[in-house]
């Protein structure tokens, strides 16, 4: 049966993710900041709402895509949001990528309203937000993520219900560290190869079917050559931008510092992208991290 959804945030992500609800045969109302964002939603069939207040109050579903936790907070929790103006039982679902006391107090915050909510971050990237095939990783009650998840099927291809409120984030945070630091390790092997002689082919023939195999190897090899579907063949372009893998790197650090956790790795990792994004790195493809440890960059 179809519902009532609105979807606020619009961007490279949330744009696609809306409009594929829109072809389920859902009423989609959307807001963002961008005109240029609304104009595509409501060309594929959405509406404009007025304001977020507008939105919550006619919607049995609320998504939210946003860059950090002070604008989940807001947008939920502030003067004119969502949790003042939803009815009690709008099913929530923020699918930003946030630090994990945010998603926490956000999700403790609409149980006191009465309103189910699950925090559902997102891997993919923008290919995977249009052609419907993300992984979500969903934290929240059971009753709830059983409440999101024919909405979730619509927008990925892998829902992933990773245990209370919180452990959607905690999820992709662990898994973004584990590529940053395993991005880095390639990256430093194939740079140490060309210093040795050893030709890039013959590196990733031999680790691709070693020990060394990783998915930053053999996914999304950092080199041009080995692989011709990653970014290193066109200039890297941004699947998955430098800027973005450091916003996780960090949001990983506050977590281990918050729960006492040791990650020496992540915290260099951080270290290292941060000095990669600083010295013109933001706007390339994580994996160009490579030019930046041969000098380049």
């Amino acid at each position: 049966m179809p519902s009532i959804i609105g979807f606020i945030g619009l961007g490279n992500m949330g744009g696609p993710m809306a409009i594929n609800l829109v072809k389920a045969g859902h009423k989609v109302l959307g807001f963002d900041l961008s005109e240029a964002a609304l104009a595509l939603l409501t060309d594929a069939g959405g509406e404009k709402a007025g304001s977020v207040a507008d939105l919550a109050a006619q919607a049995d579903v609320v998504i939210t895509m946003l860059p950090a936790g002070k604008h989940v907070r807001q947008i939920y929790q502030g003067e004119g949001g969502i949790l003042d103006n939803a009815r009690s039982g709008t099913l929530l679902i923020d699918s930003s990528t946030i630090d994990v006391d945010s998603a926490r107090a956000v999700s403790s915050a609409a149980e006191e309203k009465g309103m189910p909510m699950v925090d559902a971050p997102v891997s993919g990237g923008v290919a995977g937000a249009a052609a419907g095939t993300l992984t979500f990783m969903v934290g929240g009650a059971d009753k709830a993520f059983e409440e999101a998840q024919p909405f979730l099927d619509i927008m990925g291809k892998t829902i992933v219900h990773a245990g209370g409120a919180g452990n959607g984030q905690a999820a992709k945070i662990c898994n973004n560290m584990i590529l940053g630091i395993s991005m880095i390790a390639v990256s430093e092997a194939f740079v140490l190869a060309e210093k040795l002689g050893l030709d890039a082919q013959k590196l990733y023939d031999v680790s691709s079917t070693a020990s060394g195999q990783c998915w930053s190897l053999t996914s999304y090899c950092p080199v041009p050559g080995p692989l011709p579907t990653s970014p290193a063949n066109r200039d890297y372009q941004p699947g998955f931008a430098a800027a973005m893998m450091l916003k996780d790197l960090k949001l990983a650090q506050e977590a281990a510092n918050s729960a006492g956790a040791a990650t020496p790795l992540g915290a260099e990792a951080s270290s290292l992208y941060a000095l990669y994004c600083n010295s013109g790195g933001n706007e390339t493809d994580f994996s160009g991290i490579v030019n930046f440890l041969r000098g380049v960059g």
